[in-house]
């Protein structure tokens, strides 16, 4: 008879194989888990960013960030350009 405690099901056999790793944030140092095998899970994928300001965030930065500094530095980009468009001239 089979023990229903050491059988798996698909879905733990399919994520067991999937790579985590854990890194730390290079702007807040914050430690957090990237999800590099199966990114769909990953918390960097709960960020919205545009091509600006991916691009913006890969200038500044040469590995991933956390979904909290994510946030805030696509905030901050976006602040930034919209200071950009006033025009100051009085």
């Amino acid at each position: 008879m089979l023990n229903s405690h050491n059988a798996q099901n698909p879905k733990e056999i399919e994520t067991s194989n999937i790579k985590h790793e854990e890194k730390i944030c290079p702007n807040c140092l914050r430690i957090f888990e990237c999800k590099v095998g199966s990114i769909q899970l990953c918390q960097c994928t709960k960020v919205q960013l545009t091509k600006a300001e991916s691009e913006y965030l890969a200038s500044q930065f040469n590995d991933c960030l956390c979904f909290q500094c994510m946030e805030a530095l696509a905030f901050e980009y976006r602040i930034n350009n919209s200071y950009k468009l006033i025009n100051w001239n009085f």
